[in-house]
């Protein structure tokens, strides 16, 4: 009881501190879940001892289901952000990210893991596979607020979001290959599973969005809906779609974004109104106390294992896992170089691969070497793009600027 009453009172003085700050906080370089595991490794071993813990390479059960709930609300968030005329813009950029871009983000990962650790195949691939998607957590902090609507435009945002919120899904046909190139089942039982996962998951996505949208206006119909409800019936969706998932054994996660969608042409279409999407605040105040639980159990003495591999790991795949690959897809994605730059550095790596890395463990007995590098790869990602959130915005806008206003003329 210590520990959750510890993690729900510190959360609760950084939900404070943040909301205070506002916006002001997403000028700073520094995010919402940096500071939550910064606070994580105050309060644990390593530092003052206030709590002492196993590992996360010891008890990864936690892990799954906190992350499975965020990535929920995330992705639910995400799908309902912007206006669907919008998304529909985006389709082809989005489209093309999700099948070429995540499975070569997979497959340079897996290189650089067997590179730089010297681990075999099956390890190789279920790092690549836990740490391609990009996470809609941490990309919320880059594209929501005022300071990212003045200095981004709208289609890299979009971009962005909609990337985050579909390839967390759709990263577990890649998650259930490489845990039967590890050993845990066959290839064509994996790709199998993989088909009704994702078919299922859309199966149960559609009808759920549009009867939760349909439940929704006839309560306004009725005048027994009222805005706060209204916000908060996102989530109970969310939640809803994510159980149904799991009782049919579908990826749950695709389901709730799908869900999302469909609940946002729907409820919203072209007369969206303010107070349908789930409120942003909301996302950013939930993050807090899994990072924080998570600084609390950082495998400080596994990473150390790794040497200098884990050092190369991280270096490898922060700057070659999504960086040249959204270069050289430029082009077919409509972008500048200044686009293709932001959004190839912004892909950060976060709540999405913890979930992966923990399912990972669950099914199979996994290298412990997956997951002390996979875990360090996320720590290092959440402070990384944490911490380059607001001077990368401030660079994209100077970059953009007119040459008269670049010059102070």
């Amino acid at each position: 009881m210590m520990l959750i009453d510890v993690v729900l009172a510190v959360s609760g003085l950084l939900g404070l501190a943040v909301a205070a700050l506002s916006d002001r906080l997403r000028r700073w370089p520094v995010s919402a879940p940096v500071m939550g595991l910064a606070c994580g490794i105050l309060l644990g071993p390593e530092v003052t001892g206030v709590l002492v813990i196993p590992p996360v390479t010891e008890d990864t059960a936690w892990v799954h289901t906190a992350a499975r709930l965020l990535l929920a609300i995330s992705v639910m968030s995400v799908a309902l952000r912007y206006p669907v005329r919008d998304a529909r813009t985006r389709l082809r950029p989005v489209l093309l990210l999700l099948a070429i871009a995540l499975p070569a983000m997979a497959l340079v990962t897996a290189g650089l893991a067997a590179l730089t650790l010297g681990v075999g195949l099956g390890a190789a691939a279920l790092l690549g596979a836990a740490l391609c998607p990009t996470d809609p957590v941490l990309a919320s902090s880059v594209v929501t607020g005022g300071p990212a609507e003045k200095d981004l435009p709208a289609r890299d945002r979009q971009i962005l979001s909609l990337e985050s919120g579909a390839n967390d899904g759709l990263a577990l046909p890649l998650v259930l290959v490489a845990l039967a190139l590890a050993g845990a089942d066959s290839v064509g039982a994996a790709l199998a599973e993989s088909l009704w996962q994702v078919a299922g998951a859309v199966l149960l996505g559609v009808p759920a969005g549009w009867l939760g949208a349909r439940a929704l206006r006839a309560g306004e119909e009725h005048g027994s809906t009222d805005p706060a409800p209204r916000m908060l019936f996102t989530v109970v969706l969310a939640f809803a779609v994510l159980g149904a998932a799991g009782l049919i054994h579908v990826d749950g996660i695709l389901a709730v974004f799908v869900a999302g969608l469909a609940f946002n042409h729907v409820a919203t279409g072209p007369e969206r109104t303010e107070d349908a999407p789930i409120d942003e605040a909301v996302n950013r105040f939930l993050v807090l106390p899994l990072f924080l639980a998570f600084g609390l159990v950082l495998p400080w003495s596994a990473w150390a294992e790794l040497g200098w591999g884990g050092v190369g790991l991280v270096a490898g795949v922060l700057l070659f896992r999504r960086l040249p690959v959204i270069w050289l897809l430029r082009r077919p994605l409509g972008l500048g170089r200044p686009d293709a730059a932001f959004v190839g550095w912004f892909g950060p790596i976060g709540v999405s691969a913890m979930f992966y890395l923990a399912m990972e463990a669950e099914r199979l007995a996994v290298d412990p070497v997956v997951l002390a590098a996979g875990t360090l790869v996320v720590a290092a990602s959440t402070v990384v793009h944490g911490i380059t959130s607001a001077p990368g915005r401030v660079l994209y806008r100077r970059a953009t600027a007119p040459v008269d206003e670049r010059s102070g003329v």
